[in-house]
């Protein structure tokens, strides 16, 4: 099997290459190649797979690159590639090139072999997609309103996803992604990204900025649930879907207030007092507008797509999976 990840220099792409790395097959099917394409982060090729991965930079908004990517007609493909929320708001333009085009310009250039070519694409969308005002809980059938450029990138690109599965030309996954939470590394430019910062941050020992208020809710899951949610996605009876290619991933429901006292259970008060309050109008516009009540996610938990139940559970998988088991915050 080869195997195809755009955004392959992020967060996700890496851990999704990893895992790959050490399983060395997807269900029966043995991973043959690995191919890992970012356009802004040099992928990292993970050591000790028993199969060729290769690594490179190019941009899918660039004319002739998505034709390159696809001419050897990968089986899979993990279409990851995004300008993430608050980045997309702030440049208009940049948002529809790469979140828009760049798609776009791979599901055409899958066309556009031929041949009767039509890999499995898995399309990494998100929350974004819905917009309020909502219902005590979110069903499945819940309209897609989207109030942020970013949102509407990802739901026209869940509409091209359809289509595209609908004429054969590919078979496409479509995923709405809960928050990522805990993120590793760096703060980025995700206005959801503060979710992550006040955990990740205190439990090294560093202080965090909370530039909304404690009564903000998201919905979250971690990343190992999104390495989880993306294979899963991989190896799907995709006729269980029926045209509607695109799935609300399963996810926790808390607000800032209750991501804190889980913080405080599982820390204790030293690391929490490292979060420290800094209103800030613009961050707490944008997260307000989600502010989302929480999902059944019914289709996705019926076909075997699985997370976390607790938020507590999302910090106790990034110790472990990012921070060795130990809380660091704690020895200094």
């Amino acid at each position: 099997m080869h195997i195809l990840i755009l955004g392959g220099g992020g967060m996700l792409g890496q851990k999704i290459a990893i895992e790959l790395s050490k399983r060395g097959a997807i269900k029966e099917k043995q991973i043959s190649r690995l191919h890992l394409v970012d356009a802004y982060n040099a992928p990292k090729i993970p050591e000790g797979a028993g199969f060729q991965i290769t690594a490179e930079i190019a941009d899918l908004t660039a004319p002739g690159v998505a034709t390159a990517l696809v001419k050897d007609k990968p089986d899979l493909i993990f279409h990851l590639a995004a300008v993430v929320s608050g980045e997309a708001e702030q440049d208009f333009e940049k948002g529809y090139l790469v979140n828009l085009d760049g798609s776009r310009n791979l599901f055409e250039a899958i066309r556009l072999v031929g041949g009767g070519y039509r890999p499995r694409v898995v399309f990494t969308s998100s929350v974004a997609v819905y917009g309020g005002p909502y219902p005590e809980i979110i069903e499945d059938d819940f309209i897609l309103q989207p109030l942020t450029s970013y949102g509407v990138q990802k739901a026209i690109g869940e509409l091209l996803l359809n289509d595209y599965s609908r004429r054969g030309f590919l078979d496409g996954v479509g995923l709405r992604l809960p928050s990522i939470c805990v993120r590793p590394g760096a703060p980025n430019k995700a206005a959801s990204g503060l979710f992550s910062n006040i955990i990740r941050e205190p439990l090294v020992g560093l202080e965090a900025i909370l530039p909304a208020t404690k009564d903000v809710k998201n919905v979250f899951a971690s990343p190992r649930s999104a390495v989880g949610f993306a294979l899963h996605a991989a190896t799907l009876d995709t006729a269980l879907l029926g045209d509607r290619r695109s799935l609300m991933m399963p996810g926790v429901t808390a607000s800032i207030g209750e991501e804190i006292e889980a913080l405080g259970r599982i820390a204790g008060d030293k690391i929490v007092a490292l979060i420290k309050e800094v209103p800030d109008e613009n961050a707490q516009r944008m997260v307000k507008s989600w502010d989302w009540p929480g999902f059944t996610s019914e289709r996705a938990r019926s076909l075997g797509f699985k997370c976390e139940a607790t938020f507590d559970e999302i910090i106790q998988v990034h110790i472990a999976d990012e921070l060795g088991g130990r809380i660091p915050g704690l020895e200094k």
